[in-house]
C-alpha cells in the first residue's frame, strides 16, 4: 500500500479493509488462541504450547481480570493526561511540570500522528529496514502524540502488580525454563485516529549466528490489552517466521509490492486478552486510522543461558556484557512485583520465581525496594 502521494486517514483505511478482511480470516483457521490453560506441574498444557511453537504467537482470552484491566487503565489515563507536549518539553498540554522528569530515562516517546518513527532508518540496530505508509492526520489532531511509555513498573503501582501475575509467570517458566529472566518492558500507545505505525521487523538481533540457535534463543514479549483492539489497530505477525532465521524484509517487501506481506495474520483481541509473540516471528503494525483505542503493556522474557555472557543490544549498551550480577539486579525487579501483587491480591496463590528463591524476604514491596530496586530499573534491561 506504499503510496507516491499522500493518503488521508479514511482513504488509508479504506484501502487496508480488503487485506483486513482476508487476514481475519486467516487467523481464524490458525487454532493459537483460547483460555490459559495449565497441567498439574503448573505449565502450560501442551496443546497450547505446540499452538505457540508452530505459529510464534498466541493469544490467551481472558487471562486478566476486568477489575484489575480498570485499575491498569486509570492509571493509563492520568499518565496519558500528564504527558510532555513533545519530547523533552516540560509541561503537559495543562501547563503543568509533564509526569516523569525524576526518571534517568525518559518516559514518553512523542511522535506525528501516523508516523512510523522507526521504519527505514538506523535506530535500533536498523532492524526496521522498511517504512510503512504514513497517512495524512485530520486536522484536528494535535502536533505530537504519545507512541511508547517505558518503566512500567516504577510509573504505575498497577503495573509493577501486574508484572508479578502468577499466570504470565507460570507462561514464562513454561516457554523458557524456571530460571527464566526479564527483557525489558514498554507501553504501545495507539489513540483512535492518530496511532503510529511499527515498520516489519524481527526483534533479536544479537544470536541469528550462534552455534546455537533456535526458535526460541531470543526469547518472547507479551502484550496486555486494556481495549479491545481490532485488525486495523493490533499488532500483525507473519505465522511461522520464528522458524527461518533472519529475514531479507526490505526484499520481502519489494517483492511483494506492498507493505501488507500476503501471510500475515492480524492479533485482534480484548481487552484482559495477553498475546504472546515470539521474538523472532516477523511482525508489524499498521497506522491506526481507526476508531479503537489500543494500549498494549508490553513486557518480555529471555532463557537464562540466552542472555548470560551477551553483549546488550538496541537501546542498551554493545559495551556492557551480561553478567550474573547484572541479571541478578534486573531479575530481583520480579520478586518485588510478586510481593506487590501479593500485597493488594492477598487471596490470589503467589507465583514462586526460582532464581529468587529463600530471598523473598530481602525482596519485599516496601519503600526502600522501591527505591533500591525499583526505581531507574529499566537502565538494567537485558536486550539481546
Amino acid at each position: 500500500m506504499n503510496s507516491q502521494h499522500t493518503l488521508s486517514a479514511a482513504q488509508y483505511r479504506e484501502n487496508l479493509q480488503p487485506y483486513v478482511d482476508a487476514g481475519m480470516q486467516r487467523a481464524a483457521q490458525l487454532g493459537n488462541r483460547g483460555p490459559a490453560k495449565f497441567g498439574g506441574d503448573g505449565k502450560l498444557t501442551a496443546d497450547i504450547l505446540q499452538a505457540f511453537q508452530r505459529t510464534g504467537f498466541y493469544v490467551f482470552e481472558g487471562l486478566v481480570d476486568q477489575d484489575e484491566i480498570e485499575l491498569l487503565r486509570a492509571d493509563m489515563q492520568s499518565l496519558l493526561d500528564r504527558a510532555p507536549t513533545d519530547n523533552g518539553a516540560a509541561t503537559d498540554r495543562h501547563g503543568r511540570p509533564a509526569f516523569g522528569q525524576e526518571f534517568a530515562r525518559p518516559v514518553y516517546s512523542m511522535i506525528r500522528p501516523l508516523s512510523d518513527p522507526w521504519g527505514g532508518t538506523g535506530l535500533l540496530n536498523g532492524r526496521h529496514p522498511t517504512r510503512m505508509t504514513q497517512p495524512e492526520a485530520a486536522s484536528a489532531a494535535a502536533d505530537k502524540v504519545v507512541f511508547l511509555m517505558s518503566g512500567m513498573c516504577q510509573i504505575m503501582d498497577s503495573g509493577l502488580r501486574l508484572y508479578g501475575h502468577p499466570q504470565l509467570l507460570s507462561i514464562a517458566a513454561s516457554i523458557n525454563g524456571d530460571d527464566f529472566v526479564p527483557y525489558n518492558d514498554a507501553i504501545f500507545v495507539k489513540q483512535p485516529g492518530t496511532g503510529g505505525s511499527v515498520s516489519w521487523h524481527q526483534d533479536g538481533v544479537t544470536h541469528w549466528d550462534s552455534p546455537d540457535w533456535d526458535q526460541g534463543i531470543h526469547g518472547f514479549n507479551f502484550q496486555v490489552q486494556l481495549y479491545d483492539t481490532s485488525a486495523h489497530s493490533c499488532l500483525w505477525v507473519v505465522p511461522g517466521t520464528h522458524k527461518q532465521g533472519k529475514l531479507d524484509i526490505k526484499q520481502l517487501v519489494a517483492d511483494n509490492g506492498s507493505e501488507c506481506l500476503p501471510r500475515a495474520v492480524p492479533l485482534h483481541a480484548r481487552a484482559g486478552d495477553v498475546t504472546i509473540v515470539n521474538r523472532q516471528a516477523l511482525h508489524c503494525s499498521f497506522a491506526n486510522t481507526s476508531p479503537d483505542q489500543r494500549i498494549s503493556l508490553t513486557f518480555g522474557f529471555h532463557r537464562r543461558k540466552s542472555v548470560l555472557g551477551a553483549c546488550g543490544a538496541l537501546s542498551e549498551s554493545s559495551e556492557v556484557r551480561y553478567d550474573e550480577e547484572r541479571i541478578d539486579q534486573r531479575s530481583q525487579v520480579i520478586s518485588v512485583a510478586i510481593d506487590a501483587r501479593a500485597q493488594f491480591y492477598t487471596d490470589e496463590p503467589r507465583f514462586v520465581y526460582q532464581p529468587m528463591s529463600g530471598r523473598e524476604d530481602s525482596l519485599r514491596f516496601t519503600p526502600e525496594n522501591w527505591e533500591a530496586i525499583i526505581r531507574d530499573y529499566n537502565l538494567k534491561d537485558l536486550s539481546i
